[in-house]
């Protein structure tokens, strides 16, 4: 024990993340960590990520401190009309004059706090729900079952489009759900259900093993069971599903904002998209390749580094030396 704290502290400062997580997961997960470090594709697209998110952090900053970066200015006009890209204006500029490359940057801080937000509503609902429905069986289960059973049955599209719409310009606790707020919980709401039918799945599987049973045995409560022992067993699966439906939620508000049910004040890159659709018979194509090209590199980077995740983490693909009973 002593020894492995001993390797941590003396670890340098990029590996002491890796090895904090490798001793928290155990076991596999260790093995698994190790894996993905090893694995060149995984780990450029985590570099692409921690990018975006780190552009998606310096916005909210500079907006919050009032700084003049210029991503925070994408409303300056900075030339003419329809300029075409240049070493100037990477990506050239809109209608309006302003610089397609600074509204493709701001563009990056709306999906990714719709999809950030969005991804732990659909947890907050998925997970306990899933958690109470494997454990209790019964009646709950039912009634659990019975309802995402009924939202599954409705096209994925058409009922985020419906949420959307109903949940645009309403009231929720004395705050007005207008713009990303109204997005993001449109996506939310109706995509915690592959994650309660999986972690469902996990802990109707973990109910009989040894730990709970022994942990029933000490007289431990029911939520102490699920919060304590059932879910951090199950949690590996959690983090793995979030990574592979984070691009989803990027998806789904590109195209929300596309048909106008979006962020309507602030760029985002499903309305420079449809902006764009317009301009492209005009030959003005910048404006789309931007957007397309920022919706490409973090949903490719999303895609593999969430394939590596899982394929290292789950213990079902883990060697067999190395599964957990």
């Amino acid at each position: 024990m002593n020894n492995q704290q001993n390797r941590t502290k003396q670890a340098p400062k990029g590996k002491r993340l890796w090895l904090a997580l490798a001793k928290r997961f155990g076991g596999a997960g260790k093995d698994g960590l190790r894996r993905l470090r090893r694995r060149k594709p995984a780990m450029v697209s985590f570099v692409i990520i921690v990018v975006y998110f780190l552009l998606a952090g310096s916005i909210y900053v500079g907006e919050i401190c009032n700084r003049q970066w210029a991503a925070v200015k994408w409303s300056e006009q900075i030339g003419k009309q329809y300029e075409p890209p240049s070493t100037q204006h990477i990506f050239g500029t809109d209608i309006f004059g302003q610089s397609v490359f600074r509204k493709t940057l701001y563009g990056a801080k709306i999906s990714l706090t719709v999809a950030l937000c969005a991804s732990f509503v659909s947890i907050a609902i998925g997970v306990p729900l899933g958690a109470m429905a494997g454990y209790f069986r019964g009646i709950i289960d039912e009634i659990i079952v019975w309802i995402y059973s009924t939202l599954s049955s409705i096209p994925y599209i058409l009922l985020i489009l419906a949420f959307a719409v109903v949940l645009r310009d309403r009231t929720l606790f004395g705050h007005k759900l207008t713009g990303i707020t109204s997005v993001y919980l449109a996506i939310g709401l109706t995509s915690w259900v592959g994650l309660c039918r999986l972690v469902r799945g996990e802990v109707i599987k973990h109910k009989q093993r040894q730990y709970v049973l022994a942990a029933r045995s000490y007289g431990c409560s029911n939520s102490r069971i699920i919060f304590r022992h059932l879910l951090p067993n199950v949690f590996h699966l959690v983090i793995i599903d979030f990574s592979i439906r984070f691009v989803a939620f990027i998806h789904a508000e590109v195209i929300l904002s596309f048909l106008g049910l979006g962020e309507a004040n602030r760029p985002s890159w499903g309305a420079m998209i449809n902006d764009a659709r317009i301009e492209m018979s005009r030959g003005v194509w910048w404006q789309m390749a931007a957007a397309t090209l920022a919706i490409f590199f973090i949903s490719l980077a999303l895609n593999i580094f969430g394939d590596a995740l899982r394929d290292c983490l789950d213990p079902k693909l883990a060697p067999k030396g190395l599964r957990t009973q």
